[in-house]
This record gives C-alpha cells, sequence and structure tokens, in this order.
C-alpha cells in the first residue's frame, strides 16, 4: 500500500533505458531527434501551462481526495493528501477503514500499515525536503541533461532526459503526459481545474508488477491544511 502515495507526488515513473538510444544510432533517429529547446524553457513552459508560476508560487497548501483502483487491489481505495510546503501526509481507507498512511513533516517521516510503522530511509529525506506544495516548482533544469524530441501515437513530445529517468511533456500544451523512472510509469491521461491551477485528474501508474488507475476528485488549494496535520 506504500506505493500508493508516490504517484501524488510525481515519483511513480516509468522504467526506460536510456542506455539503447546512446548506444544505436538507429534508435536517436527514428527514436529520439535533439530539441532546440533547453531544459529551463521546457519546464517554464509547463509552469505556465499549470496556470502560471506566480500563481503557483502562491500556493501555500494543497488537499487532494482521489480514488484508486487496481486488478491487485481488494477494490476502490480512498486516498486523501494533504501538503504544505514539503510536508506532506496521506491516508489510504479501504470500507471506511485507514489501511495505510504517509507522513513527513519537513525533516523526517514515516510510512505505516497494519500497525507497523517504517521511518522513512535516511537516503531519501534529502530529496523530499526539496518539496514543494505544488510539485511542479520542484523541477530544476540543473537536474536534466538534454532535451529530446519523440513521438508517442503521433503526437510530439519535449522530453527531459536525466539519470533518474524521462520526462514527456506535450508539445502542443506544455502539460506533463508521461513520466518514467526505475520505480514505474505515470501517465497522465487528463487534467482539471482548481483555482485557475492544472491538476491530473486521472493518472494510470505502473510499478513493481502492479498497475493502478489514480482519479483525482477533489482539489482544494489555501485550505483545510493545518502544522497541525503533520504532527
Amino acid at each position: 500500500m506504500k506505493k500508493i502515495i508516490i504517484p501524488f507526488f510525481c515519483a511513480v515513473l516509468c522504467s526506460t533505458s536510456v542506455v539503447a538510444q546512446k548506444t544505436s544510432a538507429v534508435a536517436v533517429n527514428t527514436e529520439a531527434v535533439k530539441s532546440k529547446m533547453t531544459p529551463k524553457e521546457v519546464i517554464d513552459n509547463y509552469l505556465k501551462a499549470l496556470g502560471g508560476k506566480d500563481k503557483l508560487e502562491s500556493v501555500r497548501t494543497v488537499l487532494v481526495e482521489n480514488t484508486i483502483t487496481g486488478d491487485a487491489l481488494p477494490g476502490e481505495i480512498g486516498m486523501t493528501a494533504k501538503k504544505m510546503g514539503n510536508k506532506f501526509k496521506s491516508e489510504q481507507t479501504f470500507m471506511g477503514q485507514v489501511a495505510s498512511s504517509q507522513l513527513f513533516d519537513g525533516e523526517k517521516g514515516y510510512f505505516q500499515q497494519m500497525g507497523k510503522k517504517i521511518e522513512i530511509p535516511a537516503d531519501k529525506l534529502a530529496e523530499l525536503k526539496k518539496g514543494k506544495a505544488i510539485d511542479a516548482l520542484a523541477y530544476d533544469a540543473a537536474n536534466y541533461s538534454s532535451v529530446t524530441i519523440e513521438k508517442i501515437d503521433g503526437k510530439e513530445y519535449n522530453v527531459l532526459n536525466s539519470d533518474k529517468g524521462k520526462f514527456y511533456f506535450d508539445a502542443a500544451t506544455g502539460l506533463l503526459y508521461k513520466s518514467s523512472t526505475k520505480e514505474g510509469t505515470a501517465l497522465m491521461k487528463s487534467y482539471m481545474t482548481a483555482d485557475g491551477i492544472k491538476f491530473p485528474q486521472e493518472i494510470q501508474a505502473e510499478g513493481n508488477g502492479q498497475k493502478l488507475t489514480i482519479k483525482t476528485t477533489k482539489v482544494i488549494i489555501n485550505s483545510g491544511v493545518s502544522d497541525a496535520d503533520f504532527k
């Protein structure tokens, strides 16, 4: 159950090897073409598409309610996630009962399931501390080595490449469409708007041999979250 939290923080990403692109000239020519855009330009376009950097930075807290379904799950799972700066808390419920939860208070945190609490590993804390209330603001152009152009089902995408994975942005809209890392894949099927800011409305995630569909049912900005939630 602890993997369910990952899509909300845009970390369920597809495991895609870039080695083939570096070693095969054919792969480079047919699957990826170097773009004239810089990583900063791709990220700037993304922030603009979501609602604009200034508006995103004005967000203090975010509360999101989701439903999660998948073949490996016993039924529909409900999830409530809260964010304030780099702090987050989420709870997954099944049949009215809390099945698991995760919390990060800005310095440390844990996963809890069936009464068992596991501290977040020390090697994950540094990255979590860089978190933002709006995930997109954590994108740093310095972390990406190049931008390539790739097509999926005839549509063109600007792809940010890094040692952690690949991130596909719709060339027409600027929005993130697909993320890929060794942890798994996240495909943004649609977006919704809350207070002038776009959020993924449906995500298809796959990792550890599991396929999940995460649907957002409610987003509340700057309300319903306080410091007490992260104690």
